[in-house]
Parts: structure tokens; sequence; C-alpha cells
């Protein structure tokens, strides 16, 4: 069969598709930070901009940004850091009294229906003493066993915390540049179509971004003052975390849920934990999903939630915790990608040829 002109450029550009995602697929972890670097440097582009029109020198913008980037992440991290030494150290001490709470309340309820029964929960009481011992010592070989044995690993992430913010930096600094030799590249027949097409996924991340900034710091008000009005003493860093932590979906609202429950149980040592954080995490849910996302997101860049499973599991696959992070962002692109792809192909002989 003779295939046509078109038809063989069409069959070009799917050889090279195939084979970009299969380098892609290859040195996925070589170019994960150069992945995360363009996003992050898509994402303060404007305020570099911003800060440019103030008269502010490029090169000192885009430290700016940097480092104001470098200090929420840290803020974050010290969030998830603060809750964990409160907790842990009273996990350890409460485990007697919260096993022993636990069997009373089993024994009970198997006595209510009908039959009498101990619970042993002294070896699981033993275990997760013995887990949670906070013994220097111990901890300290266990981390310089863990680093010996996987020092390569550790290298590894160590050299991307320093060459992402390099990578990010020049960037910023070349970004006009950069992006005019990138356009250079591209046929002449096809640059106007090509700008189109970039200005909507422009137009569509850019919005994206916006309102899932604003709904995660909506969340984190709501969730802090939520727990807060509860009674729980460690309110305001889960609060903030669990708001946050919603950019990664069900990840980050898991991990904030177990932060409150486990936080509750140490704190109150009854089911009135349970019940405020049902309470509180499950109105935050029916405010984020039926209010939320629609009015600050939008229907046209809702994904349905199993396509977002996909885009976390592959790029996660690909690209590792990272790659989680960068997928919704991912997803919204291949959003436009593929309208456009199914406008392509209803108006193509392959769907009105009879």
């Amino acid at each position: 069969m003779q295939l046509s002109k078109a038809n063989k450029t069409r069959l070009i550009w799917a050889a090279i598709t195939l084979i970009a995602l299969w380098v892609t697929s290859l040195l996925g972890s070589v170019l994960m930070p150069f992945l995360v670097s363009l996003t992050i440097a898509y994402g303060l582009h404007p305020s570099v901009e911003r800060l440019q029109r103030w008269h502010i020198p490029r090169p000192v913008g885009t430290a700016l940004a940097l480092v104001l980037l470098i200090v929420a992440l840290v803020a974050l991290g010290s969030l998830i850091v603060s809750v964990l030494s409160s907790t842990l150290p009273q996990l350890q001490q409460q485990v007697p009294s919260l096993l022993s709470n636990m069997n009373a309340w089993l024994s009970a309820q198997a006595a209510h229906l009908g039959f009498q029964a101990q619970f042993d929960t002294t070896s699981l009481k033993r275990l997760l003493t013995k887990s949670l011992s906070g013994d220097p010592e111990r901890s300290a070989m266990q981390l310089l066993s863990s680093a010996r044995s996987g020092g390569g690993a550790i290298i590894v992430v160590l050299g991307d915390l320093v060459l992402i913010p390099v990578l990010t930096f020049y960037l910023l600094l070349d970004w006009h540049d950069l992006m005019r030799r990138s356009f250079s590249l591209v046929p002449l027949h096809k640059r106007e179509a090509l700008h189109d097409f970039l200005g909507e996924c422009d137009a569509i991340l850019s919005r994206y971004v916006r309102g899932q900034l604003a709904v995660m710091l909506i969340l984190a008000a709501f969730y802090a003052t939520g727990l807060a009005l509860a009674g729980f003493q460690l309110a305001l860093p889960i609060g903030v975390f669990t708001g946050l932590s919603v950019f990664v979906p069900f990840v980050g609202f898991g991990f904030g849920l177990l932060l409150a429950l486990l936080a509750g149980a140490l704190q109150f040592q009854s089911f009135y934990a349970l019940w405020a954080v049902a309470v509180v995490y499950g109105i935050g849910q029916v405010l984020e999903s039926s209010y939320l996302t629609p009015k600050l997101l939008g229907h046209h860049i809702g994904l349905h939630p199993l396509l977002v499973i996909f885009l976390l599991l592959a790029f996660g696959h690909l690209f590792g915790f990272v790659g989680v992070l960068l997928a919704l962002p991912a997803g919204a692109l291949l959003l436009v990608v593929a309208r456009h792809a199914l406008v392509w192909y209803r108006s193509s002989p392959l769907f009105l040829r009879p």
C-alpha cells in the first residue's frame, strides 16, 4: 500500500514520539532533576518577570525567588518534624495504657455478645515499645548501617538537592533565550498552530496552579481551625500540613488524616478523637470536592479519579516520589493534548471513512 506524503509525515512523528518515550523510560532518574527544574522555573518565571519590571536585576530576582521557595519548603518540612517529634515520645509513653484500654473495650464488647474473652496484648505491647524506643545509640547505629548499605542512593538524593536549584537558576536566567531557540526549531508552517497550542497549555496550567494553591490555603485554614475547635493541641501543624499536602491526591490527605488520628488518640485516649477527626475531615472532603475544586479549578480541567490514580502510579514509576508531585500538572497538559487529538481523530478519514 502506497502511503501519502501526509501519512508518511505522521508516521515519522509517531516514531519520534515512541523513541522519546522509550528514552524517557530508560533515563527517568537522570531526567528527573531536569524535569523538576523546568517545572519550578515555569512556576517561578512570572514572579521573576514581575521583579524585573520593578527594576530588580534578573539574576537578583531569580535568586530571591529561589530563596523564598526554599524557605517555604523548609517551613513545610518543619511542620512534619514538629508533629512527629511531639507525637512519637507521647506514643512511646502511652502505648501500655492505650493497649490496656483497647483490651478492656474488646473484652466488654465480647461480654456484651454473650461470651467471655480476654485478649493478650503483652506481646504487642512489648513489640510496639521496642519499635518506638528512643535509644540514641541504637538509632545512630541503624542510621549508620542504612547509610552504609544505601550510600549510593543517599549520594544521588543529595546530588539532586544541590543540582535542582542550580539548574532552575540558569533556566530562569536564560528563559527567554531558551524559549526562542526552542521555538526556532519548529517548522515554519507549524509555528502558528504550535503557538496557539502552547498558549492554551499555559492558560490551563496557570489556572490549575493558581486554583490549586487557593484550595490548599483554604483547606489549611479550615483543618487548623476545625481541629483547634475540637480541642487538639497540635491543630495548627497538623491542619496546615493536611491542607498543603492535598496537592498530592489521596497520599497527602491520608497522611494528614493518620497524623490527626494519632495525635487525637494520644491526647484524648477515647473515641472522641475518632469522632472529632471524622467530622472535621469529612466536612473538609465535602467542602473540597463539592465546592472548592469545581469553583476554583473548574470542571474543564478536572481529571477523573481513575486517571488521577493512573497518573500517580505512572509518574511515580518513572520519576519516583517527585514524579508523584508532578503527576497532576502533567495530567492537565495531557488533557489539552487529548482534546486536540480527539478533534483531529473525528475529522480524519480514519473516523469518517465508511
